[in-house]
C-alpha cells in the first residue's frame, strides 16, 4: 500500500472512531475502554477466511467472527438471495397461522437435517431468543399437563446460552449473570452424570422442567462432553420425566463435522435450539425445533393461542438467505471440508505442542478446536496471569483475529474458522500462532 492509502485509511478510522465513541453502545465491551480508546478494528470488507479493516490491513478470521460465518465472508450469492426476496416480499407476519414460501421451505429443510423426529420449528432472530423460547415452551408444556411445579431449568457449568434475561440466567458462566433480577428457577451443575443425579434428587424431579446442554461447549472453552454423557443424560431425563434441550447455536449446521453436534453422540433431544450457522451470520435468524411427539402433545393439551412470537419470527429475507446458505454449503461440499480441515487443524495443534512447552488439553471436533496454556504442562501449573490473551494480542499484530477464553480459571485459545478454509490457510493460521506464542514468551 502507498503512503497516501495508509494515511487516508488512518484518517477515515479516526473520523469513524469519534462517532463510535459518542454513539455506538458496544456489546460485550468495557465502557471505560470504549471511552478512552474507541473502537478496535473497524472492518470494511471480507472475503473467504479474511477480513479487511478501514486502514486496509487483512486478517485471518480464525473464529468465523462469533462462531457463525460458516460459509466464509463475501458470498455475493447470499446478498442476491436477500435482494430477490426483498423485491418479491420484504416482510409479512407469520402470526395467526399466516406463512410464506421461504419460511415453509426452510422449516422443511431444517427437518430434513435434524435428527430423529425433530420436525417442527419455531423461528426467532437468534440464539438467545431460541433458548428463551425453549424455556418458555418447556414450562408451558408441564403447566398444560397439570404439573406447574415442574419449572426449574438445569444447565451445566461453563455453559453459554445467550444474553437475554432467560438465556443469561441459564448460562453457567458466572460473569454473564452479573446482572440483578435475572429469570428465576435456573440451576447449575458440573458436567458429570453423578452431579446431575445428585441435583435431581436434591431438587426433586417433580420440580424440574428441563435440562439444557450444548453438545460441545463453545464460549465456555470448547469442552467436549465426558464419554457416554449424552446417552446417560437422555436416560436420566426419560426416567425422571424431564425434557432434554440441546443448544446447537454454535454446534449446528456442520460445525462439528455432522449435521448437528448431537449427531456425534447418538441421541435425539426433545427440543433443539439453533441459530448462527443456519445463515452463516448473513441474516439474523434462529429457531427452536421440537419433536413430533411434543408437537402432538401440545396440540392435544391446548385449545387457546400459544401467546409467544417475535415480530421477525420466520422473516422472509432471513429465511431466503438461510436456505441459500445451506444450499451452497452442500453444493460446494464445504460440510465435507469441515472434517478434512479439522484434521489439519489438529495436526497444527500437535505441532505447536511439540514446538512449544506448556500446551495441553488439546481438543478438536470438526472445525471446532482449542488448547490450553500451562506454565508447566506436566504438573498443569498455570501462569500467574493468563497467557492466551497475550498470544491473541500478538496474533492481531501478525494478521489474525483469535479468541482467548479465560473463564473459570481456563487459559484457552479457541478456533472455529470458516468452512471454506484451505490446507494452506490452516498452515498460515498455525504459523501465525507459532510466531505469536514465541513473541509473547519473549515479552514475558
Amino acid at each position: 500500500m502507498t503512503l497516501s492509502v495508509i494515511e487516508n485509511g488512518q484518517k477515515r478510522y479516526e473520523e469513524l472512531a469519534e462517532l463510535d465513541k459518542k454513539h455506538f453502545f458496544h456489546p460485550s465491551t468495557s465502557f471505560k475502554l470504549q471511552k478512552e480508546q474507541g473502537p478496535g478494528l473497524v472492518f470494511t470488507e471480507g472475503k473467504g477466511v479474511y477480513l479487511k479493516d478501514v486502514r486496509g490491513k487483512e486478517y485471518i478470521d480464525s473464529l468465523s467472527s462469533l462462531w457463525n460465518v460458516n460459509i466464509g465472508h463475501g458470498r455475493a450469492e447470499l446478498g442476491e438471495a436477500a435482494a430477490e426476496q426483498i423485491k418479491k416480499l420484504a416482510f409479512s407476519s407469520t402470526f395467526a397461522g399466516n406463512s410464506h414460501e421461504s419460511v415453509i421451505q426452510l422449516a422443511a429443510k431444517v427437518a430434513e437435517l435434524a435428527p430423529g423426529d425433530l420436525n417442527y420449528t419455531f423461528f426467532t432472530s437468534g440464539g438467545s431468543e431460541s433458548n428463551d423460547t425453549a424455556f418458555k415452551t418447556a414450562r408451558y408444556y408441564w403447566k398444560m399437563k397439570g404439573r406447574p411445579s415442574k419449572k426449574k431449568i438445569i444447565s451445566r457449568t461453563k455453559s453459554y446460552h445467550g444474553v437475554s434475561v432467560g438465556a443469561s440466567a441459564a448460562t453457567g458462566l458466572a460473569p454473564f449473570r452479573d446482572f440483578p433480577s435475572l429469570a428465576p428457577d435456573f440451576h447449575y451443575v458440573d458436567s458429570s452424570i453423578e452431579a446431575i443425579k445428585e441435583m435431581i434428587e436434591r431438587e426433586g424431579a417433580e420440580t424440574i422442567a428441563a435440562i439444557i446442554s450444548e453438545p460441545v461447549q463453545g464460549s465456555g472453552g470448547v469442552n467436549l462432553p465426558p464419554q457416554n454423557f449424552f446417552k446417560e443424560l437422555r436416560d436420566i431425563c426419560d426416567q425422571n420425566e424431564i425434557l432434554l434441550i440441546v443448544d446447537e447455536v454454535i454446534n449446528g449446521f456442520y460445525r462439528t463435522g455432522t449435521n448437528f453436534g448431537i449427531d456425534n453422540f447418538g441421541i435425539v433431544p426433545d427440543i433443539m435450539c439453533i441459530a448462527k450457522g443456519i445463515s452463516s451470520g448473513y441474516a439474523p435468524i434462529g429457531g427452536m425445533i421440537i419433536t413430533d411427539r411434543l408437537k402432538e402433545e401440545l396440540t392435544d393439551l391446548t385449545d387457546g393461542v400459544f401467546m409467544h412470537g417475535y415480530t421477525y419470527s420466520g422473516h422472509p429475507m432471513c429465511s431466503a438467505v438461510a436456505l441459500k446458505n445451506l444450499e451452497l454449503i452442500e453444493q460446494e461440499k464445504l460440510n465435507e471440508n469441515v472434517n478434512l480441515m479439522g484434521a489439519e487443524l489438529l495436526k497444527g495443534f500437535q505441532y505447536l505442542q511439540q514446538t512449544h512447552g506448556g500446551i495441553g488439553n488439546i481438543r478438536q471436533i470438526g472445525l471446532l478446536g482449542a488448547f490450553e496454556f500451562f506454565k508447566d504442562e506436566e504438573s498443569k501449573t498455570r501462569y500467574d496471569e493468563p497467557f492466551a490473551p497475550k498470544v491473541v494480542a500478538e496474533a492481531l499484530n501478525n494478521g489474525m483475529i483469535a479468541r482467548a477464553i479465560v473463564y473459570e480459571g481456563q487459559d484457552t485459545l479457541a478456533f472455529a474458522p470458516p468452512f471454506c478454509i484451505t490446507k494452506e490457510e490452516v498452515e498460515k493460521m498455525i504459523s501465525i500462532v507459532d510466531q505469536s506464542i514465541s513473541a509473547a514468551k519473549n515479552k514475558a
